[in-house]
């Protein structure tokens, strides 16, 4: 692991979490759950970052300040939910509220290492969303949650035995899931923001495979960027409303483009690899074969 610069704050455990903000030591040392009330006493310093070695799952409200993630800040509202991955800086700028309502879930890798959501959680999107992106529950939808994380503090409360580990994993699962399906509910509620999303990425799309002078291939980064989202938000909204990841809509258009010029040039296919910005023809035919079950130079010769 590289060395967390000098003025960024490394907190790689829950034990070390709690002494930051002046808690009592943990109950379980591998996950808690902070009242955002107990830690009214912390002030951080003007600016200060932090980098957490744990998973953050937050409900935040009445909470003044901004909290600075990745690129992006955000003023929390009522009912907001936030994802953060190990090892991201974070920062709050400005007079946090003191007496800010809500929680955080903090939990470390190795409780979930040797369980499926040890590699499942990679597919849960929202830990890599922006911090603009956050969730926002409906007041039935609160309940669930809470109702889940009480579970999980109930058990983490309770004298531990073989089985603790066990419940524990499976209400953070079934917590996980729930937020994906509320998450496919926020996609759905604001279907005309996203409908402006995807007309937009596909205007961006189009633009780059118009452009005769292609030099690179197109990255769901280079994209997402373009379009003031996160990589994961993109693929998962895109997913929700086409049934496509952001990916699969670059080949689309990437093998569209590629039939118009067999077609209608008589550019070699490594020239034609080269103009859609593939550093090797094998790669151009291996991709184009996959997608359309025949090599480009049977698909051309098809229309000869």
């Amino acid at each position: 692991m590289k060395p967390t610069a000098p003025h960024i704050k490394n907190i790689p455990s829950v034990k070390e979490a709690h002494a930051v903000m002046g808690l009592p030591s943990p109950l379980h040392p591998l996950i808690t759950i902070i009242d955002h009330a107990a830690t009214s006493h912390y002030e951080a310093a003007p600016h200060e970052k932090m980098m957490f070695g744990l998973y953050n799952i937050s409900i935040k409200k009445s909470f003044k300040g901004i909290l600075k993630y990745g690129k992006n800040h955000y003023d929390f509202d009522d009912g907001t939910m936030s994802f953060i991955a190990p090892n991201q800086v974070i920062a709050v700028d400005g007079d946090a509220d003191r007496n800010s309502d809500g929680w955080s879930l903090l939990f470390h890798p190795d409780l979930i290492r040797q369980y499926p959501l040890g590699n499942a959680i990679k597919n849960y999107g929202f830990f890599s969303y922006e911090v603009h992106e956050a969730l926002h529950l409906s007041d039935e939808e609160e309940k669930t949650i809470e109702g889940i994380v009480q579970q999980i503090k109930k058990e983490i409360s309770s004298r531990l035995d073989l089985f603790s580990q066990d419940v524990i994993v499976s209400n953070l699962e079934l917590l996980l899931s729930y937020c994906n399906r509320f998450y496919n509910r926020q996609f759905i509620t604001r279907k005309m923001a996203n409908n402006d999303l995807l007309a937009n990425f596909e205007r961006l799309l189009a633009a780059h495979f118009n452009n005769d002078t292609i030099t690179t291939l197109p990255t769901v980064a280079t994209l997402a960027n373009a379009l003031h989202v996160s990589s994961a938000y993109l693929s998962d909204m895109l997913r929700n409303v086409t049934g496509l990841n952001t990916q699969q809509h670059i080949h689309e258009k990437l093998i569209e483009k590629a039939k118009a010029l067999l077609t209608t040039t008589n550019a070699s296919v490594s020239e034609i690899a080269y103009q859609l910005g593939f550093e090797h023809p094998q790669s151009f035919s291996k991709l184009f074969k996959s997608k359309t079950h025949v090599t480009p130079v049977l698909y051309r010769n098809s229309f000869n």
